[in-house]
């Protein structure tokens, strides 16, 4: 194949971090229940209801007016990211030789104070990147709305988080519980919080997941002039979802790296590795002999067969140097729950539990 175009979303397959969440537990106070309750009405919204309009990863939208009223400024932010990004291991290693075969690009959700910063700790291009792009300094609020906006953080932390039942389509198939909470949280912030000055921010700020991860890939594509048979995308979560039906729908190579549910059933391959080497070699693999051979070594997984088809044998002892080694599973109907479960499970190990359970 000729050059070929890798896509990577950022945290999962390139960080550990979730940015967002760890600004809130930093600014916030009890800022892990804060978030994990916003998060958990984000799925709602984006996966059950797939509300018109809103898209998978607004959680970083719906959280700006709380940052604002807790006085974080733009800087704070950058200085923050820059001070907390934690790789997946071999990630400098894993760019540069993705970089020999391919035109790479990052599209993230993720704020671009972070995307910033970890394009400086890695060395990437930050014009090759789409991001969130956000200022919290350009909007100023009232004390009053201040104070105000801090007392209803104090009762979306308060509140038990959301259960989604399996199956769930309607406002109806959620316990009495849950619709009252849901019913409170549509009235903060679709009535409520748009009545503010922080209301700007759910007008101005454009977040890149879901839908607008698919488009940043459409737009790739037509500005290289490539066909989708020389995509590699690369995800790990909801706001991976669209994207990676895109790629796999249109011929190219879906990946879930260390991916949750959500991305694992919309992915071709699934891998479970602590480094990001195994990407490597799947690039690799993809960028000179297609998708149909990938899908090949991942039948057959093993360090012998990726040796006959001259992968290099210096990265070949580098990523199955460690004591767990990676998997690269091909995604079927037959086996989906069982990796959904494993890579889930391994997500956490990887990432961290309190992470690793976000959609």
């Amino acid at each position: 194949m000729s050059r070929g175009v890798f896509v990577s979303d950022c945290e999962g397959p390139i960080s550990k971090n979730d940015n967002a969440y760890e600004l809130v537990v930093e600014f916030i106070p009890c800022g892990e229940s804060f978030f994990g309750n916003v998060s958990r009405y984000d799925d709602v919204l984006a996966d059950v209801f797939n509300r018109p309009g809103y898209t998978a990863g607004s959680t970083l939208r719906l959280i700006l007016p709380f940052l604002k009223a807790f006085d974080v400024s733009d800087q704070q932010m950058e200085n923050f990211s820059a001070g907390t990004i934690s790789l997946i291991a071999d990630t400098k290693v894993m760019l540069k030789r993705v970089g020999l075969v391919a035109d790479s690009f990052i599209v993230s959700t993720s704020y671009g104070q972070y995307i910033r910063a970890l394009c400086e700790s890695v060395g990437f291009l930050f014009k090759n990147t789409y991001c969130t792009l956000v200022s919290l300094d350009s909007i100023v609020i009232t004390t009053v709305e201040r104070d105000l906006l801090r007392l209803l953080a104090r009762e979306i932390s308060q509140m038990s988080c959301i259960t989604i039942p399996l199956g769930a389509k309607c406002l109806d198939d959620f316990s009495l519980k849950d619709q009252m909470l849901i019913k409170r949280l549509d009235e903060i912030f679709w009535s409520e919080l748009p009545k503010l000055s922080v209301g700007k921010f759910f007008d101005t700020v454009v977040t890149i997941g879901g839908e607008q991860k698919a488009a940043s890939i459409l737009e790739i594509v037509g500005r290289l002039g490539v066909s989708f048979e020389s995509v590699m995308y690369v995800g790990d979560s909801i706001t991976d979802v669209e994207a990676l039906q895109l790629v796999r729908e249109r011929g190219g190579l879906a990946v879930s790296f260390n991916g949750n549910g959500y991305a694992v059933k919309s992915a071709d391959v699934a891998v479970m590795s602590g480094s990001n080497l195994v990407l490597a070699v799947l690039a690799d693999v993809f960028f000179r002999f297609g998708r149909e051979e990938v899908f090949r070594l991942a039948e057959l997984w093993s360090r012998d067969v990726l040796g006959s088809v001259g992968v290099d044998l210096g990265l070949l002892c580098e990523v199955f140097e460690s004591n767990i080694e990676p998997k690269v599973q091909i995604v079927t109907s037959e086996n989906i729950g069982k990796i959904v479960a494993e890579s889930s499970e391994f997500r956490k190990r990887v990432r961290g539990v309190a992470i690793g359970r976000l959609g």
